[in-house]
């Protein structure tokens, strides 16, 4: 205290002193002397440096014993390991492998259409007929010719197993029978075409041609076939992920239309990197009981491309870069029974980011208290009180 006496009545000598200072400041302006003004300033400029240096004097003193001090208040979380798993987010529509349009093999009109819009068909079910132009009529015919071919066959092969007749007999009923046999399967498989079947299970979704109508192949679309028992989402994903993106990694798939989350797998990987976007495909089933998702129905993909089961996650907003561009941030080191600690800089190594979180991979250990609110405002070594 003694100290502090002391030093205060310094400083008042010195305020007297620089109020007659500044009276004979005033006389040797009025002179107009300009070696003698100039002389003067360096004697302020002196008096003004030994001013600081008694206020700097002070300020130590009272430092060292003020016990009342403000310090800096800062809160604090306490860095523990958790399961982390990241999850790349990409956008994706729903598509089926079993949506197709139907078109006629054959061309006539179309006599009759056996099904209606929404109706579930079976794989291989009659859908629709197409007039084939008395085709029917010609194999009636030629199955009657075959049959007849047939017993002829048959008899001359008995009397050629006999030793009955010639050879060349047998041969020829043995070519007719054959040839009429194979024309007659020929004629089948052309009047099949008249016959529209569905190639798979699946709901009509849409008819398109009018019952009446001529079609041709090729040309007039007739029925649209959907199954929506068997979707999926294909995507492309950057091939700097080529390694982490494998089949079978879990997968969450929300439909924003219907405010719906699935939870599924990658099904299929490409062995292709598109040169254009430096990308793979990846194909992702998804299950459709109840018939809700639709094809070409947008959704939003999150691919798990990387798990940390013992991870330190901090937010984002408490890490900060100095100008060599690494990261840090602040811990709070030897904490007292007060809540006074010691700021301590640590330079960080990040690893992937969620959300507000970023993983810590080094400079930060498990049970470190860190900095939260204030993580801007401190500095290294600076003494703060938290207040949690």
């Amino acid at each position: 205290m003694k100290k502090i006496l002391t030093v205060l009545s310094a400083f008042l000598l010195i305020v007297s002193c620089g109020q007659e200072s500044g009276k004979s400041i005033e006389k040797v302006i009025e002179k107009g002397d300009l070696a003698a003004i100039r002389a003067k300033r360096s004697e302020v400029v002196a008096e003004q440096q030994a001013v600081a240096d008694k206020l700097k004097q002070l300020d130590e003193a009272i430092a060292s014993l003020d016990s009342i001090k403000k310090l800096p208040l800062v809160t604090t979380i306490t860095a523990k390991d958790t399961l982390f798993t990241h999850y790349l987010e990409l956008q994706g529509s729903v598509e089926t492998k079993k949506n197709i349009v139907l078109y006629p093999e054959t061309s006539g009109t179309l006599v009759l259409v056996y099904v209606k819009e929404g109706q579930r068909v079976s794989k291989g079910q009659t859908l629709a007929r197409i007039d084939d132009g008395g085709l029917s009529q010609q194999v009636a015919q030629m199955e009657v010719q075959a049959e007849l071919a047939k017993t002829t066959f048959e008899r001359q092969k008995k009397l050629w197993e006999q030793k009955i007749g010639s050879e060349i007999q047998y041969l020829q009923a043995k070519t007719s029978y054959e040839s009429t046999k194979n024309g007659v399967e020929q004629m089948k498989r052309q009047l099949a075409k008249a016959t529209v079947s569905a190639p798979f299970s699946g709901i009509v979704d849409d008819i398109m041609a009018e019952q009446g109508s001529v079609v041709a192949p090729g040309q007039t679309e007739l029925i649209r076939i959907v199954n929506l028992d068997e979707m999926y989402i294909e995507t492309e994903v950057p091939e700097s992920y080529i390694s982490s993106v494998i089949k079978g990694k879990e997968t969450k798939v929300y439909f924003p239309i219907l405010d719906k989350t699935i939870d599924t797998k990658i099904r299929q990987v490409g062995n292709y990197i598109n040169p254009n976007n430096r990308s793979f495909t990846v194909e992702i089933a998804i299950p459709n009981k109840n018939g809700s998702i639709k094809p070409n129905l947008t959704a939003k993909v999150k691919i798990n491309d990387y798990t940390s089961e013992n991870a330190i996650l901090i937010p984002q907003s408490i890490i900060s870069e100095n100008s060599d561009g690494e990261q840090y941030t602040y811990v709070a080191d030897s904490k007292d029974a007060k809540n006074i600690a010691k700021a301590r800089k640590v330079i960080v190594k990040t690893g992937k980011s969620q959300g507000d979180y970023i993983e810590i991979i080094e400079g930060i250990n498990n049970g470190d208290a860190i900095i939260s609110e204030g993580a801007r405002s401190v500095k290294d070594g600076q003494k703060v009180e938290i207040i949690n």
